[in-house]
């Protein structure tokens, strides 16, 4: 019989009470992504891997996603999309929160600039009539276009930021944009860094069509992969959008155009887009 003195029995149960063994992390859900069996755009079912990529350093990420995002692109249109898109258990991981820069009224006196220059190259096409932005964000396009005399409306999927929106006065809805009315059609209708998240981005833009009137303008941004720049950070390792959680797609400007055409829009006006860095910005009328 091995026989203890009282500090060994006291050092045994001190570390017995503090001792704890290591947590596995935990492992990505189960269903996360719903996968795409044929291009997004085209419906090709003739698409390999292109590329992956780390994703747990995005401020939304979470240990109950997987950390690495897998990307395609099809051989037929030679888009670039993710392997899949999230499941609606996903995505409340996802919306569990907003990243400071999305907050309805962040930084609003230097956003107001930015905003203005988008809306003043509108003004060519459209001057007055309902502003509907899609996925608004901080809200800075909307209460600057609402500055220059157009009637604001907004829609989010993060019901946090409607009714943020709905305290500075601006109708807003938690709607998807597939099954928005609008009593009258818009004159103007923003996906500022939208259209990217959307898992099938011609249903955002039918719809968009269809709440347009006949001339009504459609002003985009999102990322360019065609861009120089981004060929720089590729070639530097240093491209954040490949882990960009909430992304789907990365357009260029050819692939991007295509899709206008085909869902009813004549694009008119390319820039380069303030908002965000490597990314475009263009204006379409509803043909």
């Amino acid at each position: 019989l091995h026989v203890r003195s009282r500090r060994q029995r006291q050092m045994c149960i001190r570390d017995r009470a503090t001792y704890r063994p290591a947590m596995p992390p935990p492992a990505a859900m189960a269903g996360e992504l719903i996968d795409y069996l044929a291009c997004p755009l085209c419906e090709s079912k003739a698409f390999g891997p292109l590329c992956s990529a780390d994703c747990s350093h995005h401020p939304r990420y979470s240990p109950e996603l997987s950390r690495t995002m897998h990307w395609r692109q099809c051989s037929a249109c030679r888009h670039v999309f993710r392997s899949g898109y999230y499941s609606d258990a996903a995505l409340n991981i996802v919306f569990r929160g907003t990243n400071e820069s999305q907050v309805v009224g962040y930084d609003l006196e230097r956003q107001r600039y930015v905003s203005a220059q988008m809306i003043e190259k509108v003004l060519a096409y459209q001057t007055r009539g309902t502003w509907l932005d899609v996925g608004f964000g901080n809200a800075s396009l909307l209460l600057t276009a609402q500055e220059y005399g157009f009637e604001p409306v907004g829609l989010d999927l993060r019901s946090q930021s409607v009714n943020e929106l709905r305290k500075w006065g601006v109708a807003a809805h938690c709607q998807d944009v597939a099954e928005f009315q609008l009593p009258q059609p818009a004159s103007v209708i923003s996906m500022a860094d939208v259209l990217e998240h959307m898992p099938f981005p011609k249903v955002g833009l039918h719809a968009a069509h269809r709440l347009l009137h006949p001339g009504g303008v459609l002003l985009i941004s999102l990322p360019n992969m065609g861009s120089p720049v981004w060929k720089a950070l590729d070639a530097n390792n240093a491209n954040p959008y490949w882990g960009e959680i909430e992304h789907y797609h990365n357009f260029d400007r050819d692939r991007l155009y295509a899709l206008l055409t085909e869902s009813g829009f004549q694009p008119v006006r390319y820039g380069i887009s303030q908002r965000y860095r490597v990314c475009m910005e263009l204006i379409a009328v509803k043909a």
